[in-house]
């Protein structure tokens, strides 16, 4: 058994040839975070990109006169609204900020909430990105230093935005493109997840994020699957723990196609810690992302 505050279970599933955690994020993600110390300043503002309660974002900024690094951070989740949010990865932009990254962290709508899953949640996704390029002036950021980071469900909606240029339209039509993307423990695609994912997240969501299964939508799942596009064309960095084998195919694929990779394997991490800066897990990530993420001017 792995966990924090003794609240995680992870076990192999010797049904299938991918080892996951079972209903690792039944979990209450917030209530890990507590447990292990994690808290965060207020943000500088908190924006509306969309009518909804939920289409906001959280700005923080570092010290200085800027123009500063963004990190558009996005939480997890399993993909559902009754699990984590965005102040459950504050403390993790929090640690981003103090190393002198303004950070973004999205909230999003998701299965559900109203108009939660494909394509809404989507264009949640990619409307709270691309609303950084209104108050980017007011908040000195630098649109040409901006990277995404995600953690679990958060991950893969990274490399997804990450890949809207290489969609059609309008989903290419992407105002915010990033320089780099962090990937932290989730997957790099979603058909290969239907069927793991009850064992994950307790039930099963990708069909019902998607509103049908991979045969059935077999447009809309091409769409949705960063490593259907890549390569990328940015440097990578993605942190394996608990999803480390729904994630390794996404690695293999992106240095095949000639995107620059890097990897953090923390030892005996688990899906929680890697996001909890108090944790020596989380410091490690923190260092990770902070130090790889973009280089940084003098």
């Amino acid at each position: 058994m792995k966990s924090v505050a003794g609240v995680l279970l992870c076990v192999a599933i010797a049904s299938v040839s991918t080892s996951v955690p079972v209903r690792a994020q039944e979990a209450d993600p917030e209530r890990v975070y507590k447990a292990a110390g994690a808290k965060a300043s207020r943000p500088m503002a908190t924006v509306a990109y969309g009518s909804s309660e939920l289409q906001v974002a959280d700005l923080r900024l570092p010290t200085g006169k800027g123009p500063f690094p963004v990190a558009v951070v996005i939480h997890g989740g399993c993909f559902m609204s009754s699990v984590d949010k965005r102040s459950g990865i504050a403390a993790f932009a929090d640690a981003l900020t103090e190393r002198g990254y303004a950070t973004w962290n999205i909230e999003y709508r998701r299965v559900g909430d109203p108009s939660g899953g494909w394509p809404g949640t989507f264009e949640d996704v990619a409307a709270a990105i691309d609303k950084l390029a209104d108050v980017a002036p007011r908040y000195k950021l630098d649109m040409k230093r901006v990277a995404f980071v995600g953690h679990s469900a958060g991950a893969y909606f990274a490399l997804w935005a990450a890949s809207r240029p290489r969609l059609m339209k309008p989903w290419s039509n992407a105002r915010v493109r990033p320089i780099a993307v962090a990937a932290i423990d989730g997957p790099g695609t979603l058909a290969s997840f239907v069927g793991l994912d009850a064992q994950v997240c307790g039930r099963p969501v990708i069909v019902p994020l998607m509103g049908g299964t991979p045969s059935q939508k077999p447009a809309e799942y091409r769409l949705a699957s960063p490593q259907d596009h890549l390569p990328l064309g940015m440097p990578q960095l993605l942190v394996l723990s608990d999803l480390a084998d729904l994630m390794r195919p996404y690695v293999a694929a992106a240095k095949a196609g000639g995107d620059t990779v890097q990897t953090l394997t923390p030892p005996n991490a688990n899906h929680f810690d890697v996001v909890t800066p108090k944790t020596p897990n989380g410091q490690a990530v923190v260092r990770f992302v902070a130090d790889n993420l973009m280089p940084r001017r003098p």
